[in-house]
């Protein structure tokens, strides 16, 4: 991953994948030096906005998450650095920072001091990976990977018949 080449920061894909051709996206992903955010809803608890609302606060929600599947990785989505401070007191396994500033984002990865490991989502693009990993996080999840897949044709032309 050329644009993320001299730092420490991962490129990760997402679950967002094409009906039927996850595995191989996957694989694609990892064959071309990504790593894999996670298959499926089965192996790990993402905590996102809805699930802290209905909880009614990011420590509930981890707990509660914690208590109904203790060994599955527990990843808590933040919306700013007020949430990243409640996010950091649960000891989750992953704390995704979500439409971040480049400031907020180093700000996030001063506070967070290597404890539990940041992921960058929302609105990357390949311009933005360079800035985004000068900033120190460990991970940017880039669902552009699986979900703005092109077909490529392939088609065989061949020349005239033989005479």
């Amino acid at each position: 991953m050329a644009a993320v080449a001299g730092t420490r920061t991962r490129i990760l894909d997402t679950r967002k994948t094409l009906p039927g051709l996850r595995q191989a996206q996957k694989y694609a992903v990892r064959a071309g030096g990504g790593d894999n955010h996670r298959m499926g809803l089965y192996d790990a608890v993402m905590l996102k906005e809805n699930h802290i609302h209905a909880a009614g606060s990011i420590a509930a929600a981890a707990t509660a998450a914690r208590a109904k599947h203790p060994t599955l990785p527990l990843i808590i989505e933040v919306e700013s650095l007020q949430e990243l401070d409640q996010a950091l007191a649960t000891g989750c396994d992953r704390i995704l920072v979500d439409d971040f500033s480049h400031d907020d984002l180093r700000e996030a990865v001063r506070r967070a001091a290597g404890r539990i490991p940041l992921e960058v989502s929302g609105g990357v693009t390949l311009d933005r990976l360079p800035a985004i990993a000068a900033t120190g996080v460990d991970c940017v999840s880039v669902g552009a990977l699986t979900k703005h897949v092109q077909a490529l044709d392939l088609s065989l032309r061949l020349g005239p018949p033989p005479g």
